[in-house]
């Protein structure tokens, strides 16, 4: 629904004549918030929302306070923007659908057949499924696996590139790119071989060849998502549509069975494809490429954003490496090249808050994520002062970003401080104010209420753990140190972390340890 700017062209040419002819445009009724149609039928206000969101709504806002309507690719979209009456979506939970969004677009993006149980395809609860594999107890082995594989794609696996004292010059998304997407396909996903035991130097590359030929099928596929999202078919991207297939024909289940290792919340969505649903072996495998897809999209830019304003921030540098030193220090872990790994578990990792710091900074300044809820039926939407009616099938929406770029929430908004997360003894800060009044949600990259990510825990993790042997094994340095900022990437807003406009080179060498 929210994508950029030049797929707007496409979506012209197929929807504006149809919708000339036979589109109406909506009356707003006693009761309704203010409403903007927008000049063009079907799309509305869409062209002027995919260019800027973050301006579009803040000049609405403006115009007609904190709660306003927009028609958008075709849909009616209701902006609360008061975040004293974010919960407004929560305490209305019977009226306002979470689920029917999100499988709509799975669908659309990923080509297997409806995931909701009412649609008779399958009986899996997905949400749970998430939830018992990706949090409670069965985070540690995954935070277990993941560090084991982060430091083999980042060590063992480019030994021979890793001379010491000399430097290795690559673009930051790139390698952020590379070393995430490698470690989190080994670590939901499993491998072909043992890497703690198999040493044959063949068989390794021929796994590393196959996960980047998946990356590159992914990236592929990934450009085109906001548009697929959007309502376009998958057939008009021909190269797209060819990514996808392949990531799907990886990800059959005749082949995930012949790799070790594999994450329990794979096996127990395999098992649940086989007993609970009909979809055939390709939509089973179009299940898993989601997983896929869920687990890098956002993973990978935050990622990139975090390493980013660490590495131009010596404060920050200096901070978050004397954290990553003491917290190795009391775990009794030493740096070293030789086999030995090194080990931290999820409390370890839980009590670095700098490091959270930074990460929460840097995704303040690069999420563009949405939360919608669909009304199940007419209803009314009681606020703190007043009310408002809600039509079925209407769209009730938050957009975040508004709310982290709020200069009355957060002094100078657009600039990365590290420590804008601690508190005055160095713990997690909890206390934001706006208009004199306490917000109870200040930071929302991953949602809110029932919906909020399942996998949040386990991303924040991922990066902290990449941080920490970034800092651990390597120097590390931008090639220019006074390179901007990249800009953020619009087209994905509404879809969680948006990625930078272009690349940035940085440099990294071995320490001598």
């Amino acid at each position: 629904m929210f994508i950029a700017p030049w797929i707007w062209g496409t979506v012209t040419i197929l929807c504006c004549v149809y919708w000339f002819l036979i589109g109406r445009r909506r009356r707003r009724r006693q009761g309704e918030p203010p409403l903007e149609n927008g000049f063009l039928p079907y799309l509305g206000c869409a062209l002027q929302f995919g260019a800027n969101p973050l301006e579009f709504l803040r000049e609405k806002q403006k115009k007609h306070g904190h709660i306003f309507t927009c028609r958008i690719a075709g849909k009616y979209i209701h902006f609360l923007t008061d975040p004293f009456s974010y919960h407004s979506l929560i305490r209305h939970g019977k009226h306002l659908d979470w689920k029917k969004f999100h499988f709509a677009a799975s669908a659309k993006a990923f080509g297997h057949g409806s995931i909701d149980p009412a649609e008779g395809n399958t009986t899996e609860n997905f949400h749970q499924t998430f939830i018992r594999t990706l949090q409670g107890n069965a985070l540690d082995p995954l935070i277990e696996a993941m560090m084991e594989n982060l430091q083999y794609v980042m060590l063992q696996s480019r030994a021979s590139k890793l001379q010491a004292n000399t430097w290795v010059t690559e673009g930051l998304y790139a390698f952020c790119c590379r070393v995430m997407f490698e470690s989190g396909f080994l670590t939901l996903f499993g491998t072909e071989f043992n890497a703690s035991h198999d040493k044959n130097v063949l068989k390794q590359e021929t796994e590393r060849a196959h996960i980047l030929n998946a990356l590159e099928n992914f990236k592929e596929f990934d450009k085109i998502f906001p548009a697929l999202v959007a309502g376009l078919p998958i057939h008009l991207f021909k190269s797209a549509h060819s990514a996808r297939e392949q990531l799907g024909e990886a990800l059959l289940h005749k082949n995930l069975l012949k790799r070790n290792k594999l994450s329990e919340l794979v096996t127990l969505r395999m098992f649940l494809n086989d007993t609970l649903s009909t979809f055939d072996d390709k939509e089973k495998a179009k299940t898993h490429v989601a997983v896929l897809w869920a687990s890098q999209a956002n993973t990978i830019p935050a990622t990139f954003w975090s390493l980013f304003y660490l590495i131009k921030s010596p404060e920050a540098m200096t901070a978050a490496t004397e954290e990553v030193q003491t917290t190795l220090e009391s775990a009794g872990e030493k740096i070293s090249l030789d086999s030995k790994n090194i080990s931290l578990n999820r409390k370890q990792l839980d009590n670095m808050p700098i490091l959270d710091s930074i990460i929460k900074e840097a995704m303040r300044l690069s999420s563009a994520s949405m939360t919608l809820r669909v009304a199940k039926e007419d209803f009314t939407l009681h606020l703190e002062k007043e009310f408002y009616n809600i039509r079925r099938d209407d769209i009730v929406a938050l957009y975040p970003q508004l709310l982290h770029f709020d200069p009355e929430i957060y002094d100078d908004p657009l600039t990365f401080k590290y420590n804008r997360y601690l508190d005055e003894n160095g713990g997690e800060k909890t206390d934001f104010y706006r208009n004199g009044g306490k917000l109870k949600y200040y930071y929302m990259p991953f949602g809110t209420g029932i919906a909020k990510c399942p996998g949040r825990l386990f991303a924040v993790h991922e990066i902290k753990q990449f941080l920490t042997l970034i800092l651990s094994y390597f120097e590390i340095e931008l090639v220019d140190s006074n390179v901007q900022c990249p800009t953020l990437d619009q087209s994905r807003a509404g879809l969680g972390i948006l990625q930078p406009t272009n690349d940035v080179d940085f440099r990294y060498r071995l320490k001598f340890l």
